[in-house]
C-alpha cells in the first residue's frame, strides 16, 4: 500500500497555484513530469487550486487566475519559451515566481535567460545549482508521482526478461553498453530505445508508452540505470549530472528491481545499497547479475525496499513541501 506524505502546511481559501510550461517545443517527457509536478501540488493546495498553462497563453491567465504562486518548469533554452513576460505580470498581482531548471544540467550555458526574472530557481542538479548567479538558488531533485508511477509488486506476475534497459542510445550509454555485453551473453535482454538497433538480438529502436514500460518494468528481473550525458547548452563547464534522473525514483515506484550504473551520480543520497545495487565496471556487473539473477527472493525484497522508500521520500508530495519549507526560510512566505 502507498505511503501519504501528510501536508505541513495549510493554505488559505482559494488560494491558487498556476504551473507554467513548455508551449510547442515542450518534449513529450517534459509533459509527463508536469503533470505529476501538477499532482504534487495538487497534494498541498487541492484539485481545482492548481492551473496548468501554456507559456504562450500564461501571462494573459495571471490577470484572470490572480495565483498565489506562479510555478514554471522545463526547458528555458527555445527561443520561443520567454519567461520574463511571465514574471512581470506575476509580480503586478503579487505572485511568488518560482522556476525548476528540469533539464539541469545540460542547458547552463543559457541560465541568463531566467536568472533575472525569478524570485526563487530550483535545480534538478546539485552541482548545477553553483553555477546560477542568484541569491536564491536551491537544489530539488526530480521524483516520482504515485498516481502515475505506482504500482502495487504483483508476486504472480512471470518476469520473463532478464535484464531490460529502455531510453535513448547516448553515447555515454553505449559506452557502458558494449563494456557491459559480454555479461548479458545467453540472457533474455530487452534493450530499447532510439539508437540501440545496431547492437543486435534484444536490442531495438522502438520507442514505447509509459503504460508499456511499466508492464517491462514488471516483467523484467533487473532493469538496468544508465545516465545520460547529452549537452545541449553546457560547453562553458560541461557540468555532468551529479545525481539520479527521475526514472530512477519512477522505476522504483512501480516495484522494479533496479542495477545502477554508478559513475558520479550520488545515488546513496537517495537510496541505500540494498535498495538500490550500483556497479561501475564489467566485473562488478557480473558480480552482481550471479547475484540477484540466482536469488528470486533477493531480487524480490530488493524491489520492495526502493519502492518503500520511494514511496516515503521521493514523491513530488515530498519536492512541493519541500518547496513551500524553502519558500518559508527565505521569506517569500510567513
Amino acid at each position: 500500500m502507498a505511503i501519504k506524505s501528510k501536508n505541513k502546511f495549510q493554505k488559505t481559501k482559494n488560494e491558487k497555484v498556476m504551473v507554467c510550461s513548455g508551449g510547442r517545443y515542450e518534449s513529450q517527457a517534459n509533459a509527463q513530469i508536469r503533470e505529476a509536478i501538477i499532482s504534487g501540488w495538487e497534494s498541498v493546495f487541492g484539485e481545482g487550486n492548481v492551473i496548468s498553462t501554456n507559456i504562450a497563453g500564461a501571462a494573459a491567465a495571471i490577470e484572470y487566475i490572480k495565483p498565489k504562486i506562479v510555478f514554471s518548469i522545463g526547458s528555458y533554452l527555445p527561443e520561443s519559451t520567454y519567461f520574463g513576460e511571465v514574471c512581470h505580470r506575476a509580480k503586478k498581482f503579487g505572485a511568488i515566481t518560482i522556476f525548476w531548471a528540469t533539464e539541469d544540467p545540460y542547458e547552463q550555458d543559457a541560465n541568463y535567460r531566467i536568472i533575472d526574472d525569478f524570485d526563487v530557481i530550483f535545480s534538478c542538479d546539485r552541482w548545477g545549482t553553483n553555477f546560477y548567479n542568484h541569491p536564491h538558488t536551491h537544489f530539488l531533485p526530480l521524483a516520482a508521482c504515485e498516481k502515475l508511477h505506482y504500482r502495487p509488486i504483483d508476486e504472480t506476475i512471470e518476469k520473463t526478461v532478464d535484464v531490460m534497459f529502455c531510453g535513448v542510445a547516448f553515447g555515454s550509454r553505449k559506452d557502458v553498453m558494449r563494456s557491459i555485453k559480454p555479461a548479458l551473453t545467453n540472457l533474455k535482454v530487452k534493450i530499447i530505445g532510439p539508437g540501440w538497433g545496431e547492437f543486435g538480438i534484444g536490442f531495438s529502436d522502438a520507442r514505447i508508452e509509459k503504460d508499456q514500460l511499466i508492464e517491462l518494468y514488471q516483467r523484467s528481473k533487473i532493469v538496468l540505470n544508465l545516465g545520460r550525458s547529452l549537452h545541449f547548452e553546457n560547453k562553458r563547464y560541461m557540468i555532468m549530472p551529479s545525481n539520479p534522473g527521475p526514472r530512477t525514483f519512477e522505476a522504483s515506484a512501480a516495484g522494479a528491481m533496479q542495477l545502477f550504473h554508478e559513475d558520479n551520480y550520488a545515488i546513496h543520497d537517495f537510496y541505500e545499497r540494498d535498495e538500490v545495487p550500483v556497479f561501475s565496471t564489467r566485473y562488478d556487473f557480473q558480480q552482481q547479475l550471479d547475484k540477484y539473477l540466482n536469488d528470486p527472493d533477493l531480487l524480490l525484497e530488493t524491489a520492495k525496499k526502493a519502492q518503500a522508500r520511494t514511496l516515503r521520500d521521493h514523491l513530488y508530495n515530498n519536492r512541493i513541501q519541500t518547496v513551500m519549507e524553502i519558500l518559508k526560510n527565505d521569506g517569500f512566505l510567513d
